[in-house]
Formats: C-alpha cells, sequence, structure tokens
C-alpha cells in the first residue's frame, strides 16, 4: 500500500471515530426527557447516564493512550470501536435505568480507549510537519457531528422513539474498524520510557480524575467539596509516586515538551467557557425567550458552524502567523463571544445571539485545532498516546468544570436569569486561557518542533 493511501485511510478512520463519540454525546442530551418517561424513573438517575460517562471517560484516557504507545494505536483503537457499538447496542435493548448507567459507564471505558487512539494514529503515519491539516479536519468533523447530532437524534426520537438512536452510532463504529483493520501502520514505538505501564500510577490517576469530574458535576450540592479534597489528596500522592517510580504514566519529558502545560491549560479554559455557555443559553433561550427546542438550536448553529470553517483556516494562520498567535487569538474571540452572550436580554433577536454564537464557535475552533496539533506534534511519537489522552482529559474536564462554574454563579436563582452574572465568569475564565497561551513558544511559525520521533 502506498504511502498516501494508508495517509487517507488512517486519516479516515480517525475522522470516522471521533465522529462516533461525538454523535453520542451531542444526541444524548435530546432523549434524555423521553428516556426517564419510557423507564419511569428520575431526572437524577437520568442525570447518571452523563456522569457515569464522564467519570470513565476522564478517569481512564491517559492510561489509555499509554495502552497505545504499548501495544499499538491501532489495536487500542479497534477494541475502542468494538466496545462503544457493543455498548450502544446494549442501551438500545437496555430493560431498565441501572443497565443504562452500566452500559454509559461501560461506553465511556471504550471511548476512553478510542479517542487517545484517534490521535496516536495520526502522529503514527502523519510526518510532524503534515499533521496540523489533519488534525483540522478531524476537529472540523467533530463540529459538525455536533450540529447534525441532534437533529438526527430528534428526528429519530419523535418517529421510532430514544433506542433508536443509539443504534446511530453502530454504523460508523462498523466503518471506522474496517478502516483501521485496513491500515496497514508501524508497530508501537519503543522508547526508553515505554517498558512498563504504571498500573499504581494510572490507579491513582484515574481516582483522582473520577473524583474530581463527579465533584464537579455534582456542584452546588452537598458532597463535592469531600469529593475535592479526595481529589487533591489523591493527586497530591499520584505526584509524589510520579517523582519516585521509574517509569512513571506521565513522563516528565511529556509535560516538558515545548508548550504543551500552557496549551493544556488553553484548552482546559476553552472547553470551559464553551460548555458553561451553552449550559446557560439553553436555560435562557427556553425559559427566558420561550423558544422551543428546535429554535433554541437554530439560534445556536452558528455555533457549529463557524467550529467547522475555523478549524482548517487555523492551520493557515497557524502557518503564517504561528501557532502561539493563532491560540491567543482564539481565545480572546472566545472570550467575547461569552461576553456578548452574557449580554443578552428579553430583547435579543436571531442576529444578536448569532453573533455570540459566531465569535465563540470561531474562537473555539482555531483553539482546538491548533492546540492539539501543539500537543500531539510537540511530543515524540513513542509517547503521542499519552499527549493524547491529555488533550482529552482537558477536553472532558473542563465542560465539567464550566457547567460547575455556571450553576454556582447561578446559585439558586433560575439559569436562565443568570446569564450576566455567571457569563461573566466564564469570559474570565477564557481570558486566563488566553493569558496562558501567551506562554507558548513563539519561535516557529505552523507549531512547536518536535522533541523526537
Amino acid at each position: 500500500m502506498s504511502a498516501a493511501r494508508r495517509e487517507r485511510l488512517t486519516l479516515a478512520a480517525s475522522i470516522t471515530g471521533a465522529v462516533v463519540v461525538a454523535l453520542d454525546g451531542t444526541v444524548l442530551s435530546v432523549v434524555q426527557p423521553s428516556l426517564q418517561r419510557d423507564l419511569h424513573t428520575t431526572a437524577a438517575a437520568v442525570q447518571w447516564t452523563s456522569t457515569g460517562y464522564l467519570v470513565a471517560v476522564a478517569a481512564l484516557l491517559v492510561f489509555a493512550g499509554r495502552l497505545g504507545d504499548r501495544y499499538g494505536h491501532r489495536r487500542v483503537f479497534g477494541a475502542g470501536v468494538a466496545g462503544f457499538a457493543a455498548a450502544s447496542a446494549g442501551i438500545a435493548l437496555a430493560p431498565g435505568i441501572g443497565w443504562v448507567i452500566a452500559l454509559r459507564v461501560a461506553q465511556g471505558v471504550a471511548g476512553a480507549l478510542l479517542q487517545p487512539a484517534t490521535l496516536g494514529m495520526l502522529r503514527a503515519v502523519f510526518p510532524g510537519e503534515r499533521l496540523a491539516g489533519p488534525i483540522a479536519l478531524r476537529t472540523s468533523a467533530i463540529g459538525l457531528a455536533a450540529a447534525v447530532g441532534p437533529l438526527l437524534g430528534g428526528a429519530l426520537t419523535a418517529h421510532l422513539g430514544w433506542r433508536a438512536v443509539f443504534f446511530l452510532t453502530l454504523l460508523p463504529a462498523a466503518a471506522a474498524g474496517l478502516l483501521a483493520l485496513a491500515v496497514p501502520m508501524p508497530g508501537p514505538v519503543r522508547g526508553a520510557d515505554t517498558g512498563g505501564l504504571d498500573l499504581p500510577g494510572a490507579a491513582l490517576l484515574a481516582l483522582t480524575l473520577g473524583c474530581l469530574v463527579q465533584s464537579l458535576v455534582g456542584l452546588p450540592s452537598r458532597g463535592s467539596t469531600l469529593g475535592l479534597a479526595a481529589a487533591t489528596v489523591l493527586g497530591l500522592a499520584f505526584a509524589r509516586h510520579e517523582r519516585r517510580t521509574a517509569r512513571p504514566l506521565l513522563p516528565p519529558a511529556v509535560l516538558r515538551s515545548a508548550g504543551v502545560t500552557p496549551v493544556l491549560g488553553a484548552l482546559l479554559a476553552a472547553s470551559a467557557a464553551l460548555s458553561g455557555t451553552l449550559f446557560l443559553a439553553t436555560y435562557f433561550l427556553q425559559d427566558v425567550l420561550a423558544l422551543d427546542p428546535l429554535q433554541s438550536a437554530l439560534r445556536a448553529l452558528p455555533l457549529a458552524v463557524t467550529i467547522v470553517l475555523a478549524a482548517p483556516a487555523s492551520t493557515w494562520l497557524a502557518n503564517r502567523h504561528g501557532a502561539r498567535e493563532t491560540v491567543v487569538s482564539g481565545m480572546l474571540l472566545v472570550a467575547l463571544g461569552v461576553l456578548l452572550i452574557s449580554r443578552l436580554d428579553r430583547s435579543s433577536g436571531p442576529v444578536g445571539t448569532g453573533a455570540g454564537f459566531l465569535l465563540l464557535g470561531a474562537g473555539f475552533g482555531a483553539v482546538m485545532a491548533t492546540a492539539t496539533a501543539i500537543v500531539v506534534r510537540g511530543t515524540a511519537a513513542s509517547r503521542a498516546g499519552v499527549a493524547g489522552g491529555l488533550q482529552q482529559t482537558a477536553m472532558n474536564v473542563g465542560p465539567a468544570l464550566g457547567v460547575a462554574l455556571a450553576a454556582t454563579v447561578a446559585g439558586p436563582a433560575a439559569v436562565g436569569t443568570a446569564l450576566g452574572p455567571a457569563g461573566l465568569a466564564l469570559a474570565a475564565v477564557a481570558t486566563g486561557g488566553a493569558l496562558l497561551a501567551t506562554r507558548i513558544p513563539g519561535a516557529e511559525r505552523g507549531a512547536v518542533v518536535p522533541e523526537g520521533r
């Protein structure tokens, strides 16, 4: 097989795998009310269909990336796709809410295997200087799935019921698996740090992130403080273990790679600002402006459209002006978009809401594509899975942080009426992300220099 064909198949597999996860995440929110009625359960139980998935995926992403580095990203990707599809089919046939929650946790485990591998496969096949383009296309596909998912989910739920939605991912999952099998890929890159999996470190990190995400999702309810304290103690224990072990789960070279730490901070801030703002805006559009779900989705459509367009455009901007400048500018656009949305009131029309979502999507698309390229390309191929796991962890913890911050600032007031003060807090988070992004090395245009193949 020619190198060009191998690259095309790898890119198709990576994009399809990422779309599977994105579709599942966007359609779930559409089906939750119908699922609750059909299974005769409570809203709190239904919320655990999301929380259980988030906790599982966030806890295991870095370890899953490590598995890919050691055993090959294609193998881990295939296992993740198969597990994700099997869990989806199981949810569609589940007899009760307990089964749905358990299978969503299993789906989170499969998603953790799948997500870093989509980046690890790209890093293994594409030369570093050409990696930004494929990552931008992957980001655009995720944005497109985010736009199409609610429409497909709503149509399927209305005509066939909520169970049909979970069969939606089976076809793209099968396609992703077949594409991965068709691609001859280099074996795992053996480096000095790939000899062990550091199971104690993996367990400590999983518990740390699990406690953190569960506590953030539960804010501002009681018990969250205890969870955050436990996450802090476990995090300190993980850091101490990593300093002492000979083969750490997070090799120091990964975090020392040029730009990786500030980029992860920017990704965390961008995803927090985006998700927190969407949480607030959804309540505002439906409770304050009295729009139905479809009308609300149409008001927010510029967000998805500009993510799709901004991701490939960011590659040109990074090549012309530098990766640091692109990420900083994107974060500032995110902050400005959040500020515009925070100023919406009862008199706001489609133009006012559309302008805020347009800026938010343009900034987020640029940040996600450029920052992901920096993280993956700035790390040796033998550690690409761990780097991808860190990137995905930031993208999964950030939304929980943003929604928790928005809910905490809103307090006992109706969420829709707290758009102003909570939006200002989220804009401050985005501004902080822009400040972190100024620490990205700016010696080269396009992206940072890889620290090794």
